[in-house]
């Protein structure tokens, strides 16, 4: 046979053992956050009606939820709260007997080797529903930042290992920083949601944080979503400021953004695979439409791959546990 001029780059897939020894991108259990929403009272555990398996949950639940995190191989929870009362300036962010200032005491105390994560931000807990402090119909920045600053040093008080502003006012990563170090909180961290987008994928997400805008949008601070340039500009700012974990949000429409991002700055970089993601595999997959399981395996590791070294994600535990079926 006359000997073809061609490489033969299927050897290597041919054999299922071969391609998983040459697999470029690897999803690991510690790449997965596990978002979890926090409420007041007893046993209480109320599912999201447009995130299928996504719960409101009360501390004692919440607990459970970490305990099961532990076992199952993640390292990291991402809490939101949401208080029973809201008002104009959002108090209970930075109440030091606020819900999520409770619940992170409640966690280091109940639950070993587990990171918690703090959500920084005013949208939960505001009247208004917006992301600070309102005058007129503008949201005000440096108001703003300020009581950022505060919630965050309560957060980190109550014991959280790592702060997560994700407010996208200006300055507020170096208030926050420049709080947390006077404070002595020097050796904890800040992982700043740095590009957020304006997005409509975070429409579930304002239902289980019952954190949605009484008036107006969001995009007067939040990115819009056809710049990428700016996205690498918020980001070395925030760097500047301090910023140890930057975060590109949401994941799935932005893989080039997470990839830029990586290739420009070398930082730790997370991304966020928000509520509408979720809620779109979940729909199609009840339809039978997308295997689930295969669906979140190939849309996580496309989020890795791109170059996210950690992913938050309302999957972890699901993806958890598929991996551990696999070995």
């Amino acid at each position: 046979m006359e000997n073809l001029n061609f490489r033969r780059l299927r050897r290597l897939r041919y054999n299922p053992i071969i391609r998983d020894m040459v697999r470029e991108t690897r999803l690991h259990k510690t790449d997965l956050i596990y978002p979890l929403f926090v409420v007041n009272g007893t046993n209480i555990k109320k599912e999201v009606g447009s995130m299928p398996g996504v719960f409101q949950q009360s501390i004692d639940n919440i607990i459970k939820d970490c305990n099961e995190c532990v076992e199952l191989g993640i390292s990291a929870v991402l809490l939101f709260g949401i208080p029973d009362k809201k008002d104009e300036v959002g108090s209970d962010c930075y109440d030091e007997n606020g819900i999520i200032q409770r619940a992170v005491r409640a966690i280091k105390k109940e639950v070993q080797n587990l990171v918690v994560i703090t959500d920084v931000c005013m949208c939960e807990y505001t009247s208004h529903g917006h992301c600070g402090i309102v005058k007129g119909d503008e949201i005000m920045n440096d108001e703003t930042i300020e009581l950022l600053a505060k919630s965050a040093l309560t957060h980190a008080q109550a014991g959280a290992d790592i702060i997560a502003p994700s407010d996208m006012m200006d300055g507020r990563v170096a208030t926050i920083r420049a709080m947390l170090d006077e404070n002595g909180f020097m050796k904890t961290p800040i992982m700043s949601y740095a590009a957020k987008y304006a997005s409509s994928y975070y429409g579930p997400f304002r239902e289980a944080a019952e954190g949605a805008p009484k008036f107006g949008d969001r995009k007067s601070h939040q990115m819009d979503f056809g710049n990428a340039d700016e996205a690498l500009r918020e980001i070395e700012e925030d760097i500047i400021e301090g910023a140890d974990i930057v975060m590109v949000k949401p994941a799935g429409a932005y893989l080039d953004v997470i990839y830029r991002v990586k290739q420009m700055f070398g930082m730790p970089t997370a991304a966020y695979q928000v509520s509408g993601e979720y809620a779109m595999y979940k729909a199609a997959a009840r339809l039978g439409w997308l295997d689930e399981e295969k669906i979140m395996l190939e849309s996580l590791t496309a989020i890795k791959r791109a170059g996210a070294d950690m992913i938050l994600t309302y999957f972890a535990k699901d993806v958890a546990r598929w991996m551990g079926k696999q070995k």
